[in-house]
Formats: C-alpha cells, structure tokens, sequence
C-alpha cells in the first residue's frame, strides 16, 4: 500500500449504530478489529483520514523509539525483516494503513465530532460534521494529546524569531537561518534537537526533566530487558507513581540509525548550548531556572536504575549475558546558565507536550483535572469507554505493544452488555438533565 492510499471511506451515515467509535488511528482501527471479529455493528468516524498523525505530525527524520517486533496491532504483527530495528515515519504509516485495508473496517473519513452526550432515552448522541447519529454504546479512542502548548510567553519573542511547535516541525531546511532554541527534552525535542544538531545547526536547548534511558545494555537493547522483566505488563495500579505515571514524560532515546543514545552532555562537547527549564522572556533576555545540572544528573541516574534493574535479572536467572561498565559523564556544566539574549537565536521549535481537549463531551466522567475517569478503559457512565491513553492499564497501553490487549478487553465489555441488551447511557432522568445542561453551553 502506498503513502497517499487510506482504509476504506463510507459516504452515507447510518442515523443510529450500537457502536459507534470516535478517533480512526491504532486504537480506534484496534477497537474496530476486535467488533468485526465478533460481528458487533460499528461505526469508525475520523476527523481527518487514517493514520493522518503520523503523516501530518511527525518530522521527516521520524522512527519509532521502540523495536519493530513490539508492532503488534491485533491479527497484524510487524512482517518485516528487521525485528531488532526502528521503522521510519513512512513505514509506520504504511504499517497502519496495510493493518486497516486488512480487514476493511467501517470507517468514516473526514467526519468531526463536534459533541457527544447522553441520549434522553438511553445511550448518546453524537453530533458531527456529516449529521447527527445515535449510539447504544461509544468508545473514545482519540488518544490524549489533542491541543500543542506553547507557553503564554512566547507572544514576548521578537517578530522575527520563527516560532513552531514540534507537531510541525519537519526539518532543519524548514528553518531560516541562524542558531535555534529548541525547548523541551521528552522524545520530541530530545530527537529534534539531535536532528537539527546533525545537520550542522547551532543548537541552544532548554532540558526538562525528563528522564533518559540506554539504547543498549549488556548485549541487548534495554526494550528487550524491560519486556522480559514485565515492565510492559505492569498495571498502573502497580507502578511505584500509581496514576501520576499517566502524566510522566517518557525517556529520551533514538531508534534513529539503527538505534542509540542520546547523550545530551556529548552533544554540549560538539557545541550544542544546554540550559535548565526555560522560565519566560524578559527585557529581550530568554531566562532559564538554574537546573541544568539538576535534570543531566537526574537522567543519568534514571538510566543507572535501569540498569541496576537489569543486572539484578540477570543474576537472578543466571543469564550469561557480557559484562558491560556504566556510563561516566564525559561533560557536566561548570555553572547553570540562566540568560540568552534572543538576538542569537532566529527560530525556536516548542516541544513541550500537549494538552488534553475533551470539551466536547458532555457527559460527567472527568476528575478535577479533566481526565476521564476509568478502570481499563470503562468508565462510570454505562456504555462510554475511552482507549489508546498513556497507562490506560499498562506501560504498552499508548504503544504498539499493548493496544491489542486493551482493545480486546473493552470489545468483551461492549459484547457483554450487547448479549445482555442491557440499557446503556446514563439512565433517562439523567441523560435529560445532562443533555439540558449541555444544550446551555453549546
């Protein structure tokens, strides 16, 4: 299947579906796969057409940061010849794309949902950009990262200064020239930050706190140790950080040429200026916390845990796995930079995450911080699910690893309560005062 080719397309919307699942990428076609295997009537509705993300959000350089043998969407296991390698941006699509044309899902491209809330007479309505339609049962699979933040003080930056954010970012030639601040060290700006640094761009980057990890350790890639420690099983009740682990900011590492490293402190010998947090813009100065010292250290250490992890494995089951010494910092700041004059730098790339939007559902399961609330997905309002978060369940949960298992347990709840015919939504009296309520802020 080739770049510009997509899942099938369906025209007529059905006014009423028993299943009707918002968000057409993995999880969504996951979902979709488990209902076709059990003849559960469904509809997909995608706002734009499958697999878009990873065309339209993702820079040219783009691979996946974890093996291609952990590419396991349900009945569509990763078919290549490279297990122990990193797909590249295209390749992944291809990968979603052939997954889809696989088992022709029931998918509406180009179809917004704009609203969903509770039906007066049990289940819900959606509103969308092709029309109204009703549904017995609703999965949410539109992931959680839905609006890019930039901070307030950015409108601060000189007019010159090109300002994008990592979504949009493409590659260094996008960029005019001069130095480029790039602000954020998770997976995207650490990578972004590496790829601009290759092509022989001045680099000024403000690391966070996010932690990193060892592309390999003691003959094999550290992804491979965790798997068999069952880290990618572990419930997130289990995780040391309970729930906090599903706003973690996930280790910087590269599948880039193979798989490596990145080593912030060897990019600082090769040039690249590091500073800590970057706090606003003042007086024509950019202004940084002093921490850099701080965040390298505690990366570092991170790492170090890991492996510790790893070396207990492997004197426990007596594996005869190489021997291997430890990382030894081959730079550290002499003191925290905490100033750069915005005339150095031309261009600024933000990587600083996402943030949630789920306006649009007007039905009561969210916490005091907006997430919805949910056991594996279920949430408290009969017949709504949600799929494809980070830690929905598992570490896997937001990957390739883990969305089939999610996506299966859900498909067993949506089929029990169709066996049963049990009546889904919020019950009339509610779904009334929830619908009347949702019509005065529409």
């Amino acid at each position: 299947m080739t770049l510009t080719e997509a899942a099938p397309s369906r025209t007529a919307l059905p006014q009423h579906v028993p299943v009707a699942v918002v968000g057409g990428g993995q999880a969504g076609l996951s979902i979709s796969w488990h209902l076709v295997q059990r003849g559960v009537e469904h509809v997909v509705l995608e706002r734009d057409t499958v697999a878009h993300e990873w065309v339209d959000a993702r820079w040219d350089t783009f691979c996946l940061v974890t093996p291609n043998w952990q590419c396991r969407l349900p009945g569509w296991p990763y078919r290549g010849d490279d297990p122990d390698g990193f797909m590249l941006r295209d390749e992944i699509v291809d990968y979603v794309r052939s997954f889809a044309s696989s088992f022709d899902p029931p998918v509406h491209e180009g179809v917004a949902v704009t609203r969903l809330a509770p039906a007066t007479g049990g289940g819900y309505t959606l509103r969308t950009s092709a029309g109204e339609l009703h549904a017995d049962q609703v999965v949410l699979a539109v992931g959680g990262y839905h609006l890019p933040v930039v901070p307030p003080y950015a409108s601060a930056l000189p007019e010159r200064i090109t300002q994008l954010h990592s979504q949009q970012y493409r590659n260094p030639e996008q960029l005019p020239a001069g130095d480029v601040l790039v602000v954020g060290t998770g997976q995207s700006g650490a990578q972004i930050a590496e790829d601009l640094h290759l092509a022989g761009r001045r680099v000024h980057l403000a690391v966070g706190s996010a932690p990193r990890i060892a592309r390999r350790y003691r003959g094999r890639d550290v992804v491979a140790w965790l798997h068999d420690l069952g880290h990618y099983d572990m419930p997130v009740e289990q995780h040391r950080d309970g729930e906090a682990a599903r706003v973690g900011t996930n280790h910087y590492v590269t599948g880039r040429d193979g798989g490596r490293d990145i080593d912030l402190r060897t990019f600082a010998t090769q040039g690249m200026q590091l500073y800590g947090t970057l706090a606003g813009v003042r007086d024509g100065l950019l202004r940084f916390e002093p921490n850099l010292t701080e965040h390298l250290d505690r990366a570092d250490a991170v790492d170090d845990s890991a492996k510790d992890l790893i070396d207990r494995h492997i004197a426990a089951a007596g594996i005869g796995a190489p021997t291997e010494t430890r990382y030894v910092p081959v730079w550290a700041p002499e003191a925290d930079p905490t100033e750069l004059d915005t005339s150095a730098i031309g261009s600024v790339v933000w990587a600083i995450g996402f943030r949630a939007d789920w306006s649009w559902v007007r039905v009561p399961v969210f916490d005091g911080a907006g997430y919805p609330t949910h056991v594996r997905g279920v949430t408290s309002a009969p017949g709504l699910f949600v799929l494809g978060l980070p830690w929905l369940h598992t570490w896997g949960s937001g990957r390739f690893s883990g969305i089939a298992r999610d996506a299966e347990f859900v498909a067993d709840r949506i089929t029990e309560l169709t066996a049963a015919g049990t009546r889904t939504g919020l019950g009339s009296a509610l779904a009334a005062a929830a619908a009347s309520s949702a019509s005065r802020v529409a």
